[in-house]
């Protein structure tokens, strides 16, 4: 366990920049996999994603009060909007993200809670990030990994990645808006307009459904197209401004804010091409 309080900060992939192990991360709508090794520990943070962490060895260990104790796991769930720590002590692992909105980030919160870090069920979290690195082992190609992601997804989920509760069409169809338009200036009026809501009434509906501001949200997406940028061989500066960052500070402050650790921290292993 790392005691020093100034030890290198780490997230999923690799989160020590004395390291020279790598990673790789893949989109998709709704949801993303963070493949590689990690160690160490990362500040206190909160996302809106539902985050399912996999050690495929060792244990990862999370605390969600300051004083709280850390508790270890093989797999678990750390739900949309849970403030927590993270640490590991260099190990390969692998996380889906996953927007709360989507059909299978419903079925996880249904199946396992929305107010705690909860463990996965056996060794359900080892077998699945060891299948997800097998899978890695025989072709990174983006194709092949998303879909190695949807069927440890859909394993993880149950036997249904459908909810008993639907997405209100109305916010269904804002959040396909703000998606094709997440590179432009976004208002929240503008959004509103586009499902026929006045202001106030949408700003009310996005925070029922997803528990989030729409501002908080647009950064959450825009964050991630940084990050997508970057693997496309982008520095950081280009990816800030290519996700609508105002400066490369701007962005730091929001990935450290989201994940708990400076985007530099991050040693990230560009993609092939498609179909390499």
């Amino acid at each position: 366990m790392i005691e020093k309080a100034d030890a290198a900060a780490v997230a999923p992939l690799r989160m020590s920049r004395a390291s020279g192990s790598r990673g790789r991360i893949y989109f998709w709508q709704g949801g993303s996999l963070w493949i590689g090794r990690g160690s160490g520990r990362t500040d206190w943070h909160a996302h809106h994603a539902h985050q399912l962490a996999l050690a495929a060895e060792g244990a990862l260990r999370f605390r969600t009060g300051r004083e709280g104790r850390w508790d270890s796991f093989g797999g678990a769930l750390v739900p949309s909007h849970c403030t927590h720590q993270f640490e590991v002590d260099d190990i390969a692992m692998a996380h889906l993200f996953i927007e709360p909105e989507s059909r299978a980030g419903r079925a996880l919160a249904g199946r396992f809670g929305a107010d705690a870090v909860a463990s996965l069920p056996g060794d359900g979290g080892r077998a699945v990030a060891q299948a997800l690195f097998e899978a890695f082992a025989a072709s990174p190609d983006r194709s092949h990994m998303v879909a190695a992601a949807q069927q440890a997804l859909d394993r993880l989920c149950g036997a249904s990645t459908e909810s008993d509760r639907a997405l209100d069409p109305r916010l269904a169809r804002a959040l396909t808006y703000i998606r094709a338009h997440v590179r432009e200036p976004l208002a929240l009026g503008e959004v509103a307009t586009q499902v026929a809501l006045s202001e106030s009434r949408f700003r009310h509906l996005f925070v029922a459904e997803t528990g989030n501001s729409f501002r908080a949200y647009l950064l959450w997406l825009r964050i991630n197209l940084a990050i997508e940028a970057v693997m496309a061989g982008a520095n950081w500066t280009a990816a800030a401004h290519e996700a609508g960052f105002a400066d490369s500070a701007h962005l730091a402050r929001t990935h450290k804010r989201v994940f708990g650790i400076e985007p530099t921290a991050l040693r990230l292993q560009p993609l092939p091409p498609q179909g390499v």
